[in-house]
């Protein structure tokens, strides 16, 4: 009797032993890899699903996807006469709220000039905004309350039926310090100038310019070998912008 109560403990911690070992570990069968569920694990590990995420984490956070935004070339060259091209300056000063400066502004020699354009105000949304339109050094702990521009365009003929047309921004940051107001001029980044040449383009062409690409597109680029034999090799190399097919004849002898 006493026997057969050790034989049963044995058998008891036995099981308990076996199914404690087991419990961490099992097989996906989706997958057939061992997966550990136990307490002792390696750090993640995404098997040969290398091509997502972070060190084959698994985890994506749109590599590959944002869209690389081409600057337009400033100055811009527009296939139209200089007065069709003042004109929709004009036109799209108007459209963006933006004043024509009068005495600034020399039409005859196709230069024109805004007046300040206010396009923030208040000091908790100024800052943010005024970074897109403003290269403002991060040291600078400024308080920021009013951001502005000055657009000035300036259109040279190339000949009766084209012209360049460039585009230049003045920024300034306003401050409200104790000694009153102050209106600081700032580097541009580009952003105004960008913006009213673009919304330019459509005025005149009726289409917003296409400058936003993918990566993958500015990357692309391949070779293929059609044919090789012992006197030619025919190969086709290709980009985004051309495609080259060579035929290159080898040297045999005899």
């Amino acid at each position: 009797m006493k026997g057969s109560r050790h034989f049963f403990t044995f058998v008891v911690v036995l099981a308990t032993a076996t199914f404690a070992l087991g419990q961490g570990k099992g097989v996906d069968t989706q997958n057939q890899r061992i997966s550990d569920g136990s307490a002792n694990k390696a750090p993640a590990n995404n098997g040969t699903k290398q091509d997502t995420g972070t060190s084959g984490s698994g985890i994506n956070f749109g590599k590959d996807k944002t869209h690389v935004v081409a600057m337009l070339p400033n100055p811009y060259r527009m296939t139209a006469r200089r007065d069709v091209l003042i004109k929709a300056v004009t036109d799209v000063m108007r459209d963006r709220k933006l004043i024509l400066d009068e005495a600034s502004s020399k039409a005859a020699e196709g230069i024109l000039v805004s007046q300040p354009y206010t396009f923030i105000k208040g000091a908790v949304v100024t800052q943010s905004e005024l970074y897109r339109y403003a290269s403002i050094v991060s040291a600078d702990s400024r308080s920021w309350t009013r951001g502005r521009y000055t657009i000035t365009v300036e259109v040279q003929p190339i000949d009766g039926t084209s012209a360049n047309v460039s585009v230049n921004a003045k920024v300034e940051g306003r401050t409200d310090g104790p000694t009153g107001a102050e209106w600081i001029t700032l580097p541009s980044t580009g952003m105004a100038e960008q913006e009213f040449l673009s919304a330019l383009i459509e005025n005149v062409t009726g289409a917003a310019p296409s400058t936003s690409r993918t990566k993958s597109d500015l990357n692309f680029k391949f070779s293929v070998v059609l044919a090789n034999t012992a006197t030619k090799v025919v190969s086709v190399d290709a980009t985004p912008n051309s495609v080259v097919i060579n035929a290159n004849p080898k040297s045999t002898r005899n």
